[in-house]
């Protein structure tokens, strides 16, 4: 999983390198790089639901094994586990937002 991470990060930032010269020297940008740009941009906010998701899937498995350990404790351990995963779907909710402001606004 972390190769295939490594692999994507570097031919993202090949193409990043590529196009930098195009926005540094242009003093507008225009036409189908600024489109394109903008996905990029919708595309990083996007990974912004990955931490999330982790988040919420960490906070599921320790909750799952309180509740193996302790079964007498079940209601308090799943309103907080509620509770945790609300707010780290925040973050997400974030992400999606300013993703489709990004695609749809700009």
């Amino acid at each position: 999983m972390f190769a295939q991470l490594f692999t994507v990060a570097s031919q993202f930032s090949e193409a990043w390198i590529s196009i930098l010269p195009a926005i540094m020297f242009e003093s507008t940008i225009t036409g189908d790089l600024q489109k394109g740009l903008y996905g990029v941009g919708a595309g990083l906010t996007g990974i912004g639901m990955i931490g999330a998701s982790v988040g919420q899937g960490v906070v599921g498995h320790g909750a799952c094994l309180a509740i193996g350990r302790n079964p007498e404790v079940a209601g308090k351990i799943t309103s907080t586990l509620i509770i945790t995963a609300g707010i780290s779907e925040s973050g997400a909710i974030y992400a999606l937002v300013i993703a489709m402001l990004i695609l749809f606004v700009l």
